[in-house]
């Protein structure tokens, strides 16, 4: 799974924390005992064989449930003393995991996350081939295996230079949008199919000749003058701590919004410690962030 993630034997090496000699040597006996060529070797990549396009959801899944054998082994002790790989999108996770992580180490004090940032699509992906446990970020469509427990409304700030008064009768209202340029993320990010959204419901125009590879560059571009852009509400509570530099609203009458939710696999082992996991993110979130996010109640 790793040489064919990596297409190359030397990055596979160094990724699994092993030598390229050592590696080589366990791929073909791997071969050798399956009976087929896995792998064919070129001077720039090692690419799957049809062979070993073929048999590598089986490796997905047996390496899947390998580890579903390590997790229940740790339910039989404590699942409260077991890592779990969180994934989380770039727009979101900087900006919600410093409120949330103190308050979940002090709960369970020997629990370890290891977090990796990822754009939607291959969080979801992650989730489902077992590269992560748990995932939070804004996804709203889910296939059968996987659960999906919301957990808040994360409103959507227009931002735009200081010079610019983009609203001059008053509360920013959408006619006040239309014809104007509004800048986004790169097309990896959920947020910009948000933005777009928005765009054609207001009028505005999205400017597709210059995107963001994230919410900092983003906000460069506002205050240099390029355009407006729709920016997250806890993204702004984090960052933006010079008003001057930028001018923040909310958009009238109509609530802007991104839902985030919780995701894991149904048939998880530790899915009931999921369970008491979920209920600490919420009392984090109405404790500490119900003045930016509404948190929403389960399903």
């Amino acid at each position: 799974m790793a040489v064919a993630d990596a297409r190359s034997l030397r990055k596979a090496a160094r990724r699994l924390g092993v030598t390229q000699p050592t590696l080589t040597v366990q791929l073909k006996a791997l071969e050798d005992t399956l009976g087929v060529q896995l792998f064919e070797r070129t001077r720039n990549a090692t690419l799957l064989t049809p062979a070993g396009r073929e048999l590598l959801p089986d490796a997905m899944n047996l390496l899947s449930q390998w580890r579903n054998v390590i997790e229940s082994a740790h339910l039989l002790s404590d699942d409260a003393h077991s890592t779990y790989r969180l994934g989380v999108p770039q727009t979101l996770g900087p900006y919600l995991l410093p409120q949330l992580l103190p308050s979940i180490h002090q709960r369970y004090a020997n629990l370890r996350l290891h977090v990796r940032e990822e754009v939607p699509d291959g969080l979801l992906q992650g989730l489902e081939e077992g590269r992560f446990d748990l995932v939070i970020g804004p996804i709203t469509a889910e296939p059968e295996s996987i659960v999906r427990v919301p957990l808040f409304r994360e409103p959507l700030l227009l931002a735009s230079p200081v010079d610019m008064d983009v609203a001059p009768r008053g509360d920013l209202a959408e006619s006040d949008l239309s014809g104007l340029e509004v800048l986004a993320v790169d097309e990896r990010h959920a947020l910009r199919r948000e933005v777009e959204r928005i765009c054609k419901q207001t009028g505005a125009k999205l400017n597709r000749d210059y995107e963001g590879t994230s919410l900092d560059t983003l906000r460069q571009m506002v205050v240099m003058g390029m355009g407006l852009a729709f920016l997250p509400a806890l993204y702004v509570r984090s960052e933006i701590h010079r008003p001057e530099e930028l001018r923040i609203q909310k958009l009238k009458g109509r609530a802007l919004f991104r839902e985030h939710a919780l995701l894991y696999r149904r048939h998880a082992p530790s899915r009931r410690f999921y369970g008491q996991l979920i209920d600490r993110i919420r009392d984090v979130i109405e404790a500490e962030l119900s003045d930016t996010v509404t948190p929403l109640p389960a399903e």
